[in-house]
């Protein structure tokens, strides 16, 4: 019987578990946007908002706590600086799960952890025909191909 015994193990030791929620955590914060399987989406969400929680409260022990959770430096800042200060008057619900459907290779439930109030942010479409450094070779082939007709 499985009584008392929340949340998933995904399929990982404790270590793996553990590392794996916290590369989780620090790109939902960093990002604000992941997409990931339904399974992860929900086993992180708590602590995602356990997260924001601490950076609400804003002090040196809260902040070291962070610190010792995140992967990265930036991330502790970004949470402290721009994301607690967004839900300082909110009394949880930081996050949402929305789900995208099925995973092509293996049929997994995918699933959208973002929080609440970002912006969706378009990507720059590339050249696909020619990048910079090949347009400028291309106009200077180009110059000295008329310059040897000049000559001529």
């Amino acid at each position: 019987m499985r009584h008392l015994n929340s949340g998933s193990k995904l399929g990982r030791q404790p270590a793996h578990r553990r590392a794996t929620l916290r590369n989780l955590v620090t790109n939902v914060i960093e990002r604000e946007r992941i997409t990931t399987t339904l399974a992860r989406a929900k086993a992180a969400k708590p602590i995602v908002e356990q997260m924001i929680t601490l950076g609400k409260r804003d002090s040196l022990h809260s902040r070291r706590q962070v610190a010792s959770f995140l992967f990265t430096p930036a991330a502790t800042k970004k949470l402290m600086e721009e994301i607690a200060p967004r839900f300082a008057d909110r009394q949880g619900g930081y996050t949402r799960i929305i789900h995208v459907g099925f995973r092509i290779g293996d049929g997994a439930q995918l699933a959208i952890l973002e929080l609440l109030g970002s912006k969706l942010k378009k990507k720059e479409k590339k050249d696909k025909d020619k990048t910079d450094k090949e347009k400028k070779q291309d106009q200077a082939e180009g110059e000295a191909a008329e310059a040897r007709k000049a000559k001529t």
